[in-house]
Formats: C-alpha cells, structure tokens, sequence
C-alpha cells in the first residue's frame, strides 16, 4: 500500500495514535512514511508527541536525563490504582535510575556472554525438538501454525528454564502475558484493562509460591534469574530477609517483595512477545521475499547478519515512550516539560536517511544500526538472548524445511506497540 502525495499530507494531518483504521495494523509502513515526510515531530490530539525520524528518535534516546521513562503520572490515567499500574510503574523498562540501575544490574549478572553460551547446546536441542515433531504432525496431515507450534514455544521455555518453572505449570505462561502486555496498546478498552488486571493478579499469586520454594530451595544464581533475583548477589542468602535500606549500607543491593514479584513478570513479557515476534515476523518475510530466503539458504554464515535485518525490517516492538522532563526541543520543535513522547521505532528503522532503500529486505546489510533494541541506558538487557534464539531457530528451521511456505493468510496480533502474527498457517514442504 502506497499515498499518493495529497494523501500523504493528509493522513499526516489526522494522524491520531488512539484512532487507527485497520489497514495501519496489516501495513503500518505508509502510515509511517507520510508522517516522516509531512510531520516528523506530530503533535497529537492528546498534546503528546509522535515521532518518526531516526536522528530524532535517537537524540532522545541519548539524553535520559531530559526524557525519562518512569510512567507514575503518566499511567495513572490510564490504568486508576491498579494492579497493572502496580506492575507497568514498577517493573524495569519504567523506571529510570537510580531504579533502573539496579534491577538492571542484578539481571544483566545473570545474562552475560558466558551463560548464553551456556544455553545454546539446549536450545538448538529443544529447536530440534519443535522441528521433530512439526515433521511429525505433517506426515499426519495437520496443519502446523508456526506461532504456536514454533515461534511462541522457544521463548517460553527459555524464560521458564531461567526462572525455573517446572514445566507442567507453564501452561498459563503465555496467555498471562500477551493479556498484561495487551494493556500497553495506546487505547484499551474495559474488558482488556479487567483481563490485563486479572493476568497480574494470577501471575502474583502463581510467583508467590514459586518464590517461597526458591527461598527454601536455591538455585545456582549465575544461571537461575529468580534465585538471583532473590538473593540479588551472588553469596546472599537466598532465604535472607533484608530490609532494602540496610542492604544498600552494607553495599549490595536488594529488591523489595513488589520489585522481585513484578520484574519476574516484566522477564516473561519482554523475552516471549518480542522474541516470538522476531521468529514469526522473519519467516513469513522470508516467504514474501524468496530470492533472501534462497540466499540465506545457500549462505547460512549470514545467519547473524540476516537476525539483525529482520529486527530493522519489521520490528517486533514497534513504539516507545518517554516523557519529558524539562522543556526541550525536538527536531526544532519546542516540547514543554510534562509532555509525552511516543518513539516510533518502526518508522526510525525504515528511514532513508539512515537506512539505503528501507523498504527492501536485504540480510546482508551493513552498516545495519537499527533501533529495534533501543539504545541507551534502557537498551534491552536480554538482547543477546533474543539474537541467538532468533539465530538459532530460523536457520534450523530452514535447514530442516528448506521448502516450506504459508497455507493460508497469516493472522495480525492486531497491535501497534508490538508487530508480530497470532496465527501463520504453514505447509512445511518435503525434507532434504
């Protein structure tokens, strides 16, 4: 889908993030060029900002000091006294510093070079075993959806192995999620915010006694993110009960009981939705553009390289937001303090000034510093996890169904903070 010149100005004009016809949802990219074209820095009918330029979008990642990311007044509105105001304004990706760094901190222990390592042998084993029995399946006759069948389920069980989720309770894992994650779509309506409160509450309850049989029963803290969490370093008891104040006097930090419950929901949520959305959104582009499928087949070195043109090219997580702190200026636009911002990392990551011909993929792309990671001090923390999942599981995948395709119209999630598939039907094709 494409504007003509007097459209593009229009749709510009009207832009209104809390009022989206449908074909934004299946094509948001046009949407996105009008407003890069005609009106970079939007002021829109709530007074907040939407902004679409790459140089724009990161000058304000540059300065968190000036647009914070903590969310107490801004959610209030929108969620009243809340679980799910309770959960968005205290789990990490809300928060600024000193906040921020310290939960940050604690998790990135858990996530260095060496421990992701670690997890490749069993991840390529549990993506063997997904291609197994999707194989399996096929010989049967059953059509395969690659979201639930393929790309929902390796997240899943990442996230559970780090928190250490036995796995016949991950069940509810996934719906809890896309509920509470629901709730951060710009407009929602009673019966989301109520299922967004209810997946909160069931998620806490269900936490609860996970940690108490963690505290009874730690785990390896380098590689175990809840006793780590928990004990929030490394030689602390994990049944300790540490009063916040006294653990920063004596040098270590330590999360409250709501900052503990909250960041383990905040780890599922932004390790499955945007991970499942990476895998899916990459092999349904893979079948819309066949001649970068034959090459990735035919080169699979550029695997890494291919992971990183899949995140520019449909970002999983599509908007972001700030708020300002003190009056600033954006693009030269004066923005009062107070007044919100929403990122569009979607549009950033198709601007040609930055990117040569945005709207083709191309996995051999380079330079290639796309945005879809955030930048900054609020830079996503599990992106190397994301990386290797994404890597990992689209080419073995392709390895084993070098001839797959769609079986039907993929099915949108129907959001615009984050872009991905509820449903891609999929034939799997003959086997090498």
């Amino acid at each position: 889908m494409t504007f003509l010149p007097g459209q593009a100005a229009q749709i510009a004009r009207d832009f209104d993030l809390r009022k989206l016809d449908t074909a934004f949802y299946t094509d948001p990219f046009p949407y996105y060029q009008a407003l890069r074209e005609h009106a970079p820095v939007k002021c829109l009918p709530d007074g907040s900002y939407f902004l679409t330029r790459y140089r724009d979008i990161q000058a304000v990642y540059r300065d968190a000091a000036t647009f914070r990311s903590d969310k107490t007044l801004e959610f209030k509105p929108k969620y009243g006294a809340s679980l799910l105001y309770e959960h968005h304004t205290t789990s990490l990706v809300f928060n600024d510093p000193p906040r921020h760094t310290r939960v940050r901190k604690i998790l990135s222990g858990a996530l260095t070079v060496r421990a992701i390592a670690a997890m490749e042998p069993g991840l390529e084993s549990l993506v063997d075993a997904l291609l197994e029995r999707m194989q399996t399946r096929t010989a049967r006759g059953e059509t395969i959806d690659l979201i639930e069948d393929f790309a929902a389920a390796i997240p899943l069980e990442i996230i559970g192995n780090l928190l250490g989720v036995p796995h016949d309770e991950r069940a509810p894992l996934r719906a809890w999620s896309l509920a509470i994650l629901g709730a951060l779509e710009p407009t929602l309506n009673d019966a989301q915010l109520a299922q967004g409160n209810r997946a909160v509450a069931e998620f806490i309850d269900y936490l609860k006694g996970l940690v108490a049989q963690r505290r009874a029963n730690p785990g390896d803290p380098q590689t175990d993110i809840l006793t780590r969490l928990i004990a929030a370093e490394p030689g602390l008891p994990a049944d300790a009960e540490v009063n916040p104040a006294d653990a920063k006097a004596g040098g270590f930090e330590h999360l409250s009981e709501a900052e503990l419950l909250h960041n383990c929901i905040f780890i599922l949520n932004a390790g499955h939705e945007t991970t499942t959305n990476l895998i899916g959104n990459a092999l349904v582009a893979l079948t819309q553009w066949p001649e970068q499928k034959a090459r990735l087949l035919a080169e699979p070195d550029l695997a890494a390289g291919a992971i990183e043109e899949f995140l520019r090219f449909d970002s999983s997580n599509q908007l972001g937001n700030r708020i300002a702190s003190v009056d600033a200026e954006i693009g030269g636009v004066a923005i009062a303090a107070g007044t919100g911002i929403t990122l569009c990392i979607g549009a950033a990551n198709r601007d040609p000034e930055q990117f040569a011909q945005p709207d083709r993929l191309d996995l051999g792309r380079n330079p290639n510093r796309h945005l879809a990671f955030g930048f900054g001090i609020h830079q996503c923390a599990g992106m190397s996890l994301a990386r290797m999942e994404g890597r990992i599981a689209i080419s073995r995948f392709l390895q084993r169904f070098p001839h797959y395709s769609l079986a039907g119209e993929p099915l949108r999630g129907g959001r615009a903070r984050f872009r991905g598939f509820a449903a891609v039907p999929a034939a799997l094709g003959a086997t090498p």
